[in-house]
């Protein structure tokens, strides 16, 4: 059997697998949750039933799964806008939450959803938008879509790449699969060594390798933005007669964690606020109930209302906001790293760059390089559920403490800076 032939039988027992599966990732993605947006009649796109573009440029197709991606591609939109004014930009992202996120650039971009890894959904798709290049945020590497655009002669990048070594170690269990993929990758932009060796370990050669660095690391928050957090924070604490700390985008699991700590916490101080920030709308309601069953007094955002001298916790029920409500903390602990290895962590340069002291659990194998290189410089707390409270209670009584971890993160942050810049460089030979 030929290696063609051989590829071919591959892709058709995966597509045959998928096809199987698609009935429950379908009921996943439309399911309806509380405060999830509805895709409505766009539900076609995911089939391939893609709108035509209003012009016949040749646009830049940047994919961006959910919000973490979409959010870690906002500052390349952006650069790329800046330096070729005149490039249309079509985002797709794959969940509607998503979708709302990419709404908020406006005019800087075209939405469109992600079509499912069915080679007549990813050809449909490519006839209406006819893209001049991809751009894969992160890592989101499905087979089909990747041959289908190969073959119809498309480049293809992977920027911010990062492949952790549980993520690798799953790749290399159907390594005939990922031996397809690996040719259909023009470059493989990633964000430190040991992601590139890991991505050369499941055989994408040396000369489609690149480190470029994390672009998260040349955040740019706006004076709005900061301006906003500190309203909110002077607002929250009653011009700073109460400590704030804030648990950003937790996962199930973790809040009871984090609201049995924010009761040791407050026999400390008791005048303590807890902003908690689920990392998925559709739990809102959940955690809202939660905290009203542990004894909690709970104001959500949503209400409208103000946290009074009585409230303990914040429930942050909205969404977008993340860089606000972290500006208007004390002390974060970035959620996500309390559940072994389920989820990895969340980026922790947001906080840094909002000069907000940084806390995570001992899970964060997805942002390893960020946390390690943090942890190198002294910039960043490593807790145990056990020592949460402590440590957040520790932090809120220690200004110098705080001071001290603040100036630790903006000299990482500012060292790491340049990533954005040498991926535009990469994205823009292409098209020269």
């Amino acid at each position: 059997m030929n290696v063609r032939v051989k590829q071919g039988v591959i892709l058709t027992l995966y597509t045959l697998v998928l096809l199987l599966a698609a009935p429950f990732l379908l009921y996943g993605l439309y399911r309806k949750k509380p405060n999830k947006p509805q895709f409505g009649l766009r539900w076609k796109e995911h089939f391939g039933v893609t709108p035509k573009l209003e012009t016949a440029e040749r646009p830049i197709w940047i994919h961006a799964v959910s919000v973490g991606e979409t959010l870690a591609a906002i500052p390349l939109i952006k650069a790329l806008k800046k330096q070729r004014p005149d490039t249309l930009i079509v985002v797709t992202t794959t969940t509607s939450t998503g979708a709302e996120q990419v709404k908020k650039l406006g005019d800087l971009v075209e939405h469109r959803y992600m079509p499912l890894d069915f080679g007549f959904a990813v050809r449909g798709f490519l006839k209406a938008i006819n893209p001049s290049q991809l751009l894969i945020i992160e890592t989101e590497l499905w087979p089909n879509t990747l041959t289908t655009v190969h073959h119809a002669g498309i480049p293809i990048f992977v920027v911010n790449a990062r492949l952790s070594e549980k993520s690798r170690r799953n790749y290399a269990k159907i390594q005939p699969l990922f031996d397809i993929i690996a040719p259909c990758l023009t470059q493989v932009l990633c964000q430190s060594d040991s992601d590139a060796n890991r991505f050369a370990a499941l055989g994408v050669a040396q000369n489609s390798l690149s480190v470029t660095g994390s672009i998260k690391f040349d955040i740019d928050i706006s004076e709005e933005i900061r301006t906003q957090g500190k309203a909110l924070k002077a607002q929250l604490s009653q011009n700073d007669a109460r400590p704030i700390w804030i648990a950003a985008s937790t996962h199930r699991g973790e809040d009871e964690i984090l609201l049995a700590a924010h009761n040791v916490v407050l026999e400390a101080h008791p005048t303590a606020l807890l902003i908690l920030v689920p990392r998925h709308p559709e739990r809102f309601n959940d955690v809202y109930t939660l905290t009203m069953q542990q004894g909690f007094h709970c104001t959500r955002r949503t209400s409208g209302m103000l946290p009074t001298q009585e409230t303990q916790v914040y429930l942050a029920d909205t969404m977008g906001e993340m860089l606000v409500l972290l500006g208007a903390a004390d002390v974060c602990f970035m959620g996500g790293s309390l559940l072994g290895d389920k989820v990895g962590g969340h980026n922790m340069l947001e906080p840094a760059a909002l000069g907000v002291p940084i806390i995570t659990g001992p899970s964060y194998f997805n942002f390893a390089d960020i946390t390690e290189a943090l942890i190198k410089h002294n910039a960043i707390k490593i807790c145990d559920a056990a020592e949460i409270n402590t440590t957040v209670s520790r932090l809120l009584s220690n200004r110098a403490q705080q001071h001290s971890l603040i100036l630790a993160a903006d000299t990482v942050v500012k060292h790491n800076r340049g990533s954005l810049q040498r991926t535009l460089n990469s994205i823009l030979e292409v098209n020269k």
